[in-house]
């Protein structure tokens, strides 16, 4: 069973309830948990481990690369490329931040001066947590493309795990790491918060989830900061609402002391309980 967490919009709590989520699964099953949020990965901070076991770097892009002893000069790739990666410098150089590896400038090099080379555009780290469950989790390098690839990778060390469950924090948004961490999945967790770009971008990330048919249910974060839109979103997501979490200052606190959620004296730890129950109740019957 796997169970993405996701949101349409940053900063509304999806890893403070996937991390608290994880944990409570933790309680009674076998699981892992997998951070898919590779370009600012911060799941290992809500459940309090700041180290890792173990890491590997991963090449999962290419780069273009020109030989200058076979280069004759004709700017035909500068004039191809549509990143504006080739520049004339002493000769026809490629810029390494600003290739994408589309290969067009090698296709029209006449003396086959360029070649693709296979970079090493990101890492995988895995913690064993003291919740005794295996976080996976990774990050793109700076200047570097193919995000949606890196996650990929993750979730497939995150299959060398055994696990009953897998809780998987997406990205924001709705781009290529959202849907790779989408895809495959069993139920959706979608979280957001009572605003006017957040109920936008629910509606948004909502489409990925019915392209790939999967169940979902929707949770509200923060709802007391505006309660006539919070009841609006309830009523609308129906059925599938699975409840609503408060705004509170210990929720900022806990993060700054690197203290899980769950652990906590906030109002929000049972209210993700009872979220949790619901959950449990839902995916049981699939």
């Amino acid at each position: 069973m796997k169970i993405v967490i996701a949101s349409g919009k940053g900063g509304v709590g999806k890893s403070m309830l996937a991390s608290s989520l994880a944990i409570l699964f933790s309680k009674s099953k076998k699981i892992v948990a997998c951070d898919c949020d590779v370009d600012a990965p911060n799941l290992n901070l809500w459940l309090g481990e700041i180290s890792y076991d173990y890491m590997k770097k991963v090449s999962t892009s290419e780069k273009a690369f020109i030989n200058s002893k076979k280069c004759i000069e004709c700017g035909k790739c500068k004039e191809v490329c549509v990143f504006n990666a080739i520049e004339k410098k002493d000769g026809f150089k490629v810029n390494p931040f600003l290739c994408e590896g589309c290969g067009a400038c090698k296709l029209v090099c006449p003396v086959n001066a360029i070649e693709l080379k296979p970079v090493e555009n990101g890492e995988i780290r895995v913690k064993l947590t003291k919740f005794n469950f295996p976080l996976i989790y990774g990050k793109l390098y700076p200047g570097e493309s193919g995000s949606g690839k890196i996650v990929e990778e993750l979730k497939r060390k995150m299959e060398e795990f055994d696990h009953e469950i897998a809780v998987l924090d997406s990205a924001a948004g709705i781009g290529c790491p959202v849907i790779a961490s989408i895809r495959g999945s069993d139920f959706a967790v979608l979280i957001t918060e009572p605003t006017p770009s957040g109920f936008s971008d629910l509606k948004r990330i909502l489409e990925v989830v019915n392209h790939f048919k999967i169940p979902y249910g929707i949770v509200i974060n923060k709802w007391n900061i505006n309660e006539k839109l919070s009841k609006k979103m309830k009523d609308w997501a129906d059925k599938k609402f699975l409840g609503k979490i408060s705004y509170d200052r210990k929720v900022i606190d806990c993060i700054v002391n690197l203290k899980p959620v769950i652990e906590s004296e906030s109002v929000v730890k049972n209210e993700i309980e009872k979220i949790f129950q619901k959950i449990e109740e839902l995916i049981s019957s699939y």
